[in-house]
């Protein structure tokens, strides 16, 4: 049987893998595997794809044989790492060169690159990049290229190095495990843009199909609301970088927490951060209200701390409230036909901002609702009954103790 015969069910299989919604990892490794099967000698293979996230620039996966694929993310830089400098892959994206093979033994033996060498020593005889240029994929660079789609590396240790077979079938592989990555990659990265954005739940709400205006369900949940202080004199008096420095501290101080303790961000309003710890089960709650507890402990913490080293810079401290609730939450699209958004209202919604807004008055850093203090009676105190503006009946208010409370 020819090599073109062996690698026919492979292109089969590529074409289900575009049509699907598969994970680019699992894809790659079956792909490198499949093609060791048939005779093509791969040791090593890495695929490398710009993305946009806000942490990373680009992801690759890496495959060795004998072993399971790995996923790695590069994080942004504003300059370009040594490695990356001196990297054939930044040669190929920077020159728009579609394949590149450099033969590591015999007479045809080229190193040209730091890279190389190190393959050569671990016993690679032949190493092949191919491009593939993707229309209408991200216009996001690696390190400074200008990649606008996918690059895969292959790399063999057989003896005599790939022969023509295998490079006329890694050649014809290329073009449909493009498409495949295209379809995978592109997916990966709506999913990216859309939980950057709009949050885990809501971001897959959108990706279901949840579009139009009235979309929704209800939802209970534990929900935060924290606002800053003097924002718009500080936003007037400050300059405009020295201000969104500011902000993006108190924010890191305010939304991460949520994050990092199972709760979702909805939404940034101005300079408030409405999040929720949602629930499904009565049984459930208990265990919301202690990932908002701490959600609480570590605000308050990185607060602190962040507004210690910025007066020892002599730069202004910032200050918040937070306000806490439990309840029904109206969660889905809102707006007109054109133009949505994907957010939570109701009267537990509306109540929350009216508690963090009584931490102003009451000079307190912390305010919670009667149902939320419940759920840990030894961590809260009453403060009295309070009309909440918008609210028939006064609620009682409890305040946060802790021994670490910044100035409301």
């Amino acid at each position: 049987m020819t090599q073109e015969a062996l690698i026919a069910p492979i292109r089969e299989w590529l074409v289900d893998q575009a049509l699907g919604d598969n994970d680019v990892v699992e894809m790659f490794e079956t792909l490198c595997m499949r093609m060791v099967a048939v005779g093509i000698p791969i040791k090593r293979a890495r695929l490398l794809w710009p993305t946009l996230h806000p942490l990373f620039q680009a992801e690759t996966v890496s495959w060795n044989r004998g072993e399971k694929a790995v996923l790695e993310q590069f994080q942004h830089q504003e300059n370009e790492s040594d490695a990356w400098k001196a990297s054939p892959l930044k040669f190929v994206i920077e020159n728009n060169v579609d394949v590149l093979r450099r033969q590591l033994s015999g007479q045809n033996e080229l190193v040209d690159f730091p890279m190389l060498e190190e393959l050569k020593e671990q016993g690679i005889t032949d190493y092949i990049v191919q491009a593939t240029e993707l229309s209408g994929y991200t216009s996001r660079t690696v390190e400074g290229g200008n990649s606008r789609g996918i690059v895969v590396t292959w790399a063999t240790d057989r003896p005599d190095g790939f022969s023509s077979d295998d490079l006329h079938s890694l050649q014809k592989i290329q073009r449909r495990f493009a498409v495949a990555c295209k379809t995978v990659v592109q997916s990966r990265i709506s999913r990216n843009i859309t939980t950057t954005y709009l949050g885990n739940r809501a971001g897959s709400s959108v990706l279901d199909g949840k579009i139009r205006r009235g979309d929704g369900e209800t939802t209970s949940a534990v929900v935060w609301y924290s606002d800053m202080r003097n924002s718009t004199s500080l936003a007037e008096s400050m300059p405009p970088d020295d201000y969104f420095a500011m902000l993006n501290s108190y924010f890191e101080a305010t939304a991460e927490p949520v994050v990092n303790n199972g709760g979702e961000v909805l939404e940034f309003i101005g300079d408030a951060v409405l999040g929720i710890f949602p629930y499904t089960k009565q049984s459930e709650l208990k265990s919301a209200a202690k990932a908002a507890n701490r959600a609480l402990d570590q605000a308050i913490k990185t607060a602190a701390e962040a507004n210690k080293e910025r007066e020892a810079k002599g730069w202004e401290r910032y200050k918040f409230g937070i306000g806490l609730n439990v309840g029904d939450v109206m969660f889905g699209n809102i707006g007109i036909p054109s133009r949505l958004s994907f957010s939570v209202i109701g009267p537990t919604i509306n109540e929350v901002a009216r508690i963090e807004n009584m931490t102003k008055f009451l000079q307190q850093p912390v305010l919670a609702s009667s149902k939320f203090a419940s759920l840990d009676p030894d961590r809260w105190k009453s403060v009295g009954e309070h009309k909440l503006e918008g609210v028939l009946d006064p609620a009682e208010l409890f305040s946060f103790k802790c021994s670490q409370a910044m100035a409301a």
